[in-house]
């Protein structure tokens, strides 16, 4: 009678050390997936600029209105380089799309209309169209407060009604916390 083989004793014993081994780098190659995969949407939020006042439901930009348009485009409108939005989404006013057609025609873009009342709709909308890229929301003054606590769940004081300088930077990281960028321009 021959003795038991010492190495089939061995193989069982051995089996979860290296199962222990192909987890760990199975877990290390999807970190890092993750870490190279991550992204940070960054969106700009400015109210339309100032309006005509008319007693018409959908009055267009006044003249100053008009010269904070091209402020804006000036701001955000290089065509190419570090910057550049990539997508305008405007709400179907008119002074809204005009605030953004300065801007629009010097990158070559044509914004996208959305429904004023449906801030969750463009929000979800922007961060699925545009993960990692840069976009310009041209909202009013009830909804640019409520897209910013849309985007990063802080919330930012109401804007008044004579107030259109206000500019929003949100930045969405795909981990992490968003962060809030309020400028004047």
């Amino acid at each position: 009678m021959q003795p038991p083989a010492i190495t089939r004793h061995r193989r069982p014993f051995l089996a979860p050390f290296w199962l222990m081994w192909v987890l760990f780098f199975a877990l290390v190659a999807v970190a890092i997936g993750a870490y190279r995969s991550a992204t940070t949407t960054t969106i700009v939020l400015v109210r339309h600029a100032e309006k005509q006042t008319v007693t018409i439901d959908d009055p267009p930009l006044a003249a100053e209105g008009e010269r904070r348009a091209e402020r804006l485009a000036q701001m955000f409108g290089s065509v190419n380089g570090v910057g550049r939005i990539d997508a305008i989404y405007v709400t179907d006013a008119r002074r809204a799309q005009q605030t953004a057609a300065p801007l629009a025609a010097r990158l070559g873009l044509r914004p996208v209309v959305l429904p004023a009342a449906d801030t969750h709709g463009a929000v979800s909308q922007v961060l699925k169209d545009h993960r990692g890229g840069r976009a310009l929301i041209v909202g009013h003054s009830n909804t640019v407060p409520e897209i910013v606590h849309e985007l990063s769940g802080m919330s930012v004081a109401p804007i008044g009604e004579d107030e259109y300088d206000n500019v929003y930077v949100v930045t969405v990281p795909t981990f992490g916390r968003a962060s809030v960028l309020r400028l004047k321009y």
